[in-house]
Formats: structure tokens, sequence, C-alpha cells
């Protein structure tokens, strides 16, 4: 008998312990409603910890893991449109990261990660790419020469994939990501670089290397110290981890849908993205969560801002 997957519980369980034994001081979630005037909502796992990351604030600790609440419904992050329409966009998810306030950089987070991905969660390192910022030789180094990543399967890619900005304004740099290849099944070959949907590489872990403030006029600044700014998404990888074919399928999102069906009397078939039946439960079951998350941090219906989302 094998191993059963692991539960969202167990997969979050495995990435803050991973790190607290890296040294990290395990956070709590913060407020889906952030303290940052410049995002409707947090968007990623770095909105709280921005004033540390600009120098603003003496962080209390110089590492940190969460597993932060986000929704993504408007301005610059906004999948509301994609909810339903594909494998693994949702309003809120979970972002699990870990943080480094300048105490350490990419020689230190590459590896962890590579780490966690093939022996914590026990992924097939020779189905693992890697993207990297067409500017940034050090990352791929590392990659290749201390991870051992081949060449043929890290890309080089721009701004649009590779460059990670929280807003408009705010702390940026360059990243990294980690994509896993789901097999011929899911797409062509030829890496992420031939994938623009991400459906057969799909990404899960996104490494950001925070080294500029960017202006609302558009020019950067370095950043007081460079610091480590990752975010892996919970169901993306759970949906991995499950062996199930989207986010859908997993023990998060399927007994909503299940529930969705009984209330509705329609019906749902997995991996049908054709039948308007279908992809209405996935929305039902999606926007039922992601409302009672946003409720439960005080948000209320409203006509404006937050309110008008909800």
């Amino acid at each position: 008998m094998g191993t059963a997957p692991p539960t969202a519980d167990q997969l979050r369980s495995t990435f803050i312990d991973f790190f607290v034994a890296k040294g990290h001081t395990a956070v709590p979630s913060a407020s889906l409603i952030p303290h940052d005037p410049t995002v409707l909502f947090t968007v990623a796992g770095m909105v709280p910890f921005k004033p540390y990351f600009l120098g603003d604030e003496v962080p209390p600790y110089n590492r940190a893991v969460t597993s932060q609440k986000c929704a993504r419904a408007g301005g610059k992050h906004n999948d509301l449109d994609d909810v339903g329409r594909t494998k693994r966009h949702l309003v809120f998810f979970e972002m699990l990261g870990n943080f480094s306030f300048g105490d350490y950089f990419k020689r230190e987070a590459i590896p962890w990660s590579w780490e966690l991905v093939t022996e914590g969660f026990g992924f097939d390192g020779d189905r693992l790419w890697i993207t990297v910022h067409h500017s940034d030789d050090e990352a791929e180094a590392i990659w290749h020469e201390e991870v051992g990543v081949p060449m043929d399967r890290i890309q080089r890619l721009g701004d649009k994939d590779n460059f990670w900005q929280m807003g408009d304004t705010g702390p940026c740099g360059p990243c990294s990501e980690i994509h896993i290849d789901r097999g011929p099944a899911f797409g062509p070959e030829g890496g992420p670089l031939n994938d623009p949907h991400g459906d057969r590489f799909m990404e899960f872990w996104n490494l950001v290397f925070m080294q500029y403030d960017q202006g609302s006029d558009g020019t950067r600044t370095a950043l007081p110290k460079p610091s480590i700014d990752t975010g892996a998404g919970l169901e993306r990888i759970l949906c991995l981890m499950q062996g199930v074919d989207a986010v859908w399928e997993t023990d998060l999102m399927m007994p909503l849908i299940d529930q969705a069906c009984s209330l509705t009397g329609k019906r749902y078939v997995a991996g049908d993205y054709e039948h308007r039946e279908s992809f209405a439960m996935r929305v039902l079951a999606e926007h039922a969560r992601s409302a009672t998350m946003l409720v439960s941090d005080g948000v209320f219906p409203s006509n404006e801002g937050r309110g008008y989302v909800l």
C-alpha cells in the first residue's frame, strides 16, 4: 500500500516546519484587509512585511515563514475573471512563503527550495523546470552549478514573467520560478517558454529576490538590504501532491463543489471546461469560499471598494 497523499493541513505543516528548522519564526496569517493603502486586498505573503523590506520598521525577526491568506480581485493582481475557466486560478488562496529581511539571499533560498520540493514534497527533480529573469546570471548559476539542474531545464524570461511587483509602487525584484512538467497529456514539449497558459509546466513556487523600491514615477532605487520573499500556492501544490487534474478536485475545493451541486441539483464533471454546469459549480464553490473569508476578516457588502468586490 502506498502512502496516502497529504491533506491541506499536512502540507501547510510540512512547509512551515521545514523553515522553522532553518531558523525562521512562524508568523500567523495577517488579515485580508491590508494596512497598506496601495492594494485593495492582501495579494501576497509579503504584503504584511512591506515596512521591513523598505527599512521603515525594524523587524522583530530576521527570518519568517507564513501561510498567508490572499485575495486577488482587482488592481494589478486580479484573478477574478479566470475563476472556473482554468485549472488553477482562485480569488482566495493561501500563499506559503519564507522571508529574509536582509539576512540571507539567493545562495540560501534557492537550494532550500529545491531541498523542500524534492525531499519534503517528494517531487521528481527530473520533472522540475526553472525560470529566471533574463538578466539574472547569478540565480541561473546557482540553480545549475550548486543545485545541479541541467541547463536545458533552465529558461530565461522577461519582466512579465520573472520580475515581481506588489503593485505599481513598492518593493520589487527579479524572481525565479519552479515549474513541474505534468506530462504530454497537458500540452506540448518545450518548457515554460512554450506553455503560455501553464497547463503542462505548472508554476507553483516563486522566489522573489527583493532588491528595489519602485516609485510612482517608475524609477527604482535599491532597498536598504537585499531580501527574500517567496510565494508557493498551497492549493496548486496540493493538486500536484494529491494527483488530481486541477485545484478543484483537491480536498479543499471538492466538498464545496459537492455542496453546490446538492443545493442546485446540477452536475459537476471533473476536467470539463466546456460545459456551463461544471463551470458554474466551480464558480459557486470558489466564490462562497472567498466571500466567507472576506466577511470573516471584516469586509461587508457595499457599493464601493472591497465591499463592492464582495
